[in-house]
């Protein structure tokens, strides 16, 4: 006879059909697709494509979005959810690199792919402090070296 101890979710998470859970620390929840974690009045569920950047520093999991959003969550008995947010993270990057441009400074372009079922990675451009993305002309040369890496590598 084969002993499994099952993870207790938090009260009121939701987890999607097939969603399987990775580790978990009081109201975080890391799973295959996405980490889940309390914010404000109930629970925000973000996919690892979608984590441009996470940190793990006294006994706080920073994690920033793609397009700028952050997040702090505190795990006061963190277990794997550290570990798993980094295995997940960087499971999802197919491309990235930083990209100087013409006028100074640059763009750091990446290409993730869902985590659960594949399919076409999601471009991303992010630009150094200081640069404005909304300036056409910055945008079309981030847009233009974005293209050029697309076609060396075939995505």
């Amino acid at each position: 006879m084969r002993l499994t101890r099952r993870r207790s979710l938090p009260e009121g998470l939701t987890l999607g059909r097939g969603e399987r859970v990775l580790a978990v620390s009081g109201e975080t929840v890391a799973t295959d697709a996405a980490l889940h974690f309390q914010d404000g009045a109930g629970f925000t569920r973000l996919p690892w494509e979608r984590v441009e950047q996470a940190a793990w520093r006294d006994g706080v999991l920073a994690v920033r979005e793609v397009g700028g959003g952050r997040h702090s969550v505190h795990l006061s008995e963190p277990g794997s959810v550290p570990e798993t947010v980094r295995e997940r993270v960087t499971a999802t990057v197919v491309v990235s690199t930083h990209v100087k441009l013409p006028g100074g400074g640059g763009v750091r372009i990446a290409a993730r792919r869902p985590a659960k079922g594949g399919g076409d990675p999601r471009w991303t451009l992010v630009f150094d402090p200081g640069l404005d993305p909304s300036d056409p002309g910055l945008l079309a040369q981030a847009e233009q070296a974005m293209e050029e890496i697309r076609r060396q590598t075939g995505l």
